[in-house]
């Protein structure tokens, strides 16, 4: 194979899948991971693709926005186990509503393939699902934030307002006894319209997020029906959550693994 054939099929496969891990592609192709990352470098250059965590995003036509990937936050092995648990949560045929957090979007990595419809204010989730064909995407509007690539504000709040779907999944700036906190206004205000929204509420984060309070209190813990988190959380967080009502999810390192398993990155 030529090399500019190679690279074709790299965006093929890629632009259908709106993501694919390194493995795949090597896989795929049939050739060494250095030739793969020669080729993504390559892509990468022209603006075609976009190198990520174990992977690498289509970004044919789209902004050049920050993906949550690529600022790689801290706790990332928690991220990822926490996000393989939560999505193992999600049937086939479920409306699904999608913040633009770290955590979230790993949820909506490991969603890409189920037959969902799909909500978001997001626009790196979006593009994860546009041009999935079991997945019917919703896209809210408002404001962009250029740093995150999320909509919000009173357009994508009043949108909300008309929706039902079977559950949010939100991320958390902090975890408190007094409930989820997040650092944006305008996010916060999003986020609670979203809560309204759903039939269950899912809230996603890591064990370093508790005990944080941030500038706007989003909602108490009671109004969160099951909360994901990491091994290391605390027998007194633990001990919080559940004198709130709330299910605690705990992911393991296991849930890490079978997600590396399955070939994501």
């Amino acid at each position: 194979m030529q090399t500019h054939e190679r690279r074709q099929r790299v965006i093929d496969f890629v632009r259908a899948r709106g993501f694919a891990a390194l493995d795949e592609l090597v896989r795929e192709l049939g050739v060494s991971e250095s030739t793969v990352r020669r080729d993504l470098d390559v892509l990468e250059e022209q603006g075609t693709a976009r190198r990520t965590h174990g992977g690498v995003l289509y970004s044919g036509g789209l902004p050049r926005l920050a993906e949550p990937v690529e600022r790689q936050p801290s706790n990332w092995s928690a991220k990822q186990a926490i996000a393989t648990r939560a999505a193992a949560t999600i049937l086939d045929g479920e409306t699904v509503l999608l913040d633009g957090g770290t955590t979230t979007y790993e949820v909506a990595r490991k969603l890409v393939g189920k037959s969902l419809q799909v909500v978001t204010n997001s626009l790196p989730v979006a593009s994860l699902f546009a041009s999935e064909s079991r997945t019917d995407l919703v896209l809210l509007g408002g404001y962009v934030s250029p740093r995150t690539g999320v909509c919000l504000g009173p357009h994508a709040n009043e949108m909300l307002s008309r929706l039902n779907v079977t559950t949010t999944v939100l991320s958390a700036a902090g975890i408190h006894q007094r409930g989820l906190f997040n650092s944006n206004l305008l996010l916060a205000e999003t986020e609670q319209a979203m809560l309204k929204a759903a039939s269950r509420v899912m809230v996603v984060a890591d064990s370093a997020k508790f005990g944080r309070q941030s500038l706007v209190l989003v909602c108490p813990l009671e109004s969160i029906h099951q909360l994901v988190c990491d091994d290391a959380i605390s027998d007194f967080w633990q001990s919080v959550v559940a004198s709130a009502g709330v299910e605690l999810l705990i992911a393991s390192s296991g849930d890490l693994a079978a997600s590396h398993k399955g070939g994501i990155a």
